[in-house]
């Protein structure tokens, strides 16, 4: 059966990986797109994931776990905001600054509040879970349709949907409306976007805050659908791995979203790969395996970064012409 080869697992894994990215990546899509360097997705991935967790727990009802998180992720991001649009604070050290400040005030909340190391309890019911499309049943013992159709294409929770589904809305937002027109024009020449009557900076800040809703999501994914609790710096770097992916799409939406996925596929490798004997090899180390994204990402950087274009005016505070 296709179920139980390899590659089977490896797509499934894929797709259950990559939004975690997607998320992430659409987020740093809106803001860098307006002209600011996003390099605070990981602070707020974490600080989604900790409040997602820790209220779906507490309240025992995963929509306002998730709500939770999408307030402290929009939050951090209007913060970010403040800094780098309004008080023309350098972008990559504000960025930087969230990071570490979270990696080190959710393991103290959650210690405070759970007292389980660092870590939320398991949220148990309290998650989103795999949907079941109608007919997978009756179609589970017809060969690859049963398993596109019952694993590929259903069986996933509803965030890998909208994850899905938000790469599109995302390409006719920035390529097909009023506002994504705005948002490119100050992301390449805010002198020219103030000249003709853009508020260049209320649209920054509505770029930052889509950013911050859009990045929560995926640290409800990583809380509430695969982990199933929040564990200290559970996002292991995402938020550099969907900036990766940004450069590999050069700061298109359907580029990127490939970049997610390659990534994603790797990280489903990696998976696959540990505890297995390779011929004339053996067993390859665990912490080799894993570092198997990280060395892709570098890989892509090495090579895209001086074909990437980005936008014109990104990390250049806006200061009005009189």
């Amino acid at each position: 059966m296709l179920e139980d080869l390899h590659i089977a697992s490896i797509v499934v894994s894929t797709i259950r990986n990559a939004p975690v990215l997607m998320f992430a990546a659409m987020a740093g899509l809106f803001a860098e797109r307006s002209g600011v360097v996003d390099l605070a997705l990981e602070g707020k991935i974490l600080a989604s994931a900790f409040a997602s967790a820790a209220v779906a727990f507490t309240t025992q009802n995963v929509w306002y776990g998730i709500a939770a998180g999408t307030a402290v992720s929009a939050a951090l991001a209007l913060i970010q905001g403040y800094v780098s649009i309004s008080q023309k604070g350098n972008q990559l050290v504000a960025g930087m600054a969230i990071n570490i400040a979270i990696s080190g005030l959710t393991f103290v909340l959650a210690q405070f509040f759970f007292q389980q190391g660092g870590r939320t309890p398991d949220l148990g019911a309290a998650r989103l879970f795999d949907i079941v499309l109608p007919g997978t049943a009756a179609l589970a013992n017809v060969p690859f349709i049963g398993w596109l159709y019952g694993h590929v294409i259903g069986g996933h929770s509803i965030l890998v949907y909208v994850a899905f589904l938000l790469v599109p809305l995302v390409h006719w937002v920035l390529y097909h409306s009023r506002f994504g027109l705005r948002l490119r024009a100050c992301g390449e020449n805010p002198h020219a976007a103030d000249a003709a009557g853009v508020n260049v900076e209320a649209t920054r800040y509505a770029a930052m805050l889509i950013a911050g809703v859009l990045c929560s999501f995926s640290g409800a994914y990583l809380a509430i659908v695969q982990s199933g609790f929040f564990l200290r710096d559970m996002s292991a770097g995402a938020g550099y791995l969907a900036l990766t992916a940004l450069v590999f799409g050069n700061w298109r939406p359907l580029y990127t979203a490939l970049g997610c996925i390659m990534f994603g596929f790797f990280s489903a490798v990696q998976i696959q790969m540990e505890g297995v004997d390779l011929p004339g090899v053996g067993r390859i180390p665990g912490s080799l395996i894993q570092m198997i994204p990280y060395v892709v990402t570098v890989i892509v950087l090495a090579g895209l970064m001086a074909k990437s274009v980005a936008p014109k005016a990104i990390g250049k505070p806006f200061v009005k012409s009189r």
